[in-house]
């Protein structure tokens, strides 16, 4: 009973985290990628592009199988070099709040955010935009890992 009323406090804290005032959003970094995905391209789940060829997710090895999949090792990368932004540390790109607006499926990140926040921002902002730029293969969800080997 104790692990169910945790489940459902923390379940909770999630779906809290996630406000809107006066239409910004403030939430943490993979919450808002979502959140831009869903602002490009309303109606798409974001969670569809988890889990998607070689780059998107967790991790990311090989050739990219498609456009989609190269957006996701573009902004792996660009992940990768946020942190050398001062003050923006290794796990910060993945749990960091940062602002952004949506408007007209356009993402416009803040002015208002910190360097670290502003980079982190702008990769999330530049994926998005660039998953609505191509075809999305339902074939390349959950791609079996051994066509992505270097």
């Amino acid at each position: 009973m104790k692990v169910t009323g945790v489940l459902l406090l923390l379940a909770g804290m999630c779906v809290c985290s996630f406000s809107v005032v006066s239409g910004t959003f403030r939430s943490r970094a993979l919450w808002h990628f979502g959140q831009m995905i869903e602002c490009v391209q309303p109606g798409i789940n974001a969670l569809r592009y988890n889990e998607y060829g070689c780059w998107c997710g967790v991790g990311g090895s090989g050739t990219p199988v498609d456009d989609v999949d190269r957006c996701c090792r573009t902004h792996d990368k660009c992940y990768e070099a946020s942190r050398e932004v001062p003050g923006c540390a290794e796990i910060l790109p993945y749990i960091i709040d940062y602002e952004f607006t949506c408007s007209n499926q356009q993402v416009t990140c803040s002015a208002i955010n910190d360097p670290c926040e502003a980079t982190v921002c702008e990769c999330d902002r530049v994926a998005a935009h660039c998953f609505a730029q191509y075809p999305y293969n339902p074939e390349y969800k959950n791609l079996d890992p051994q066509y992505c080997r270097s």
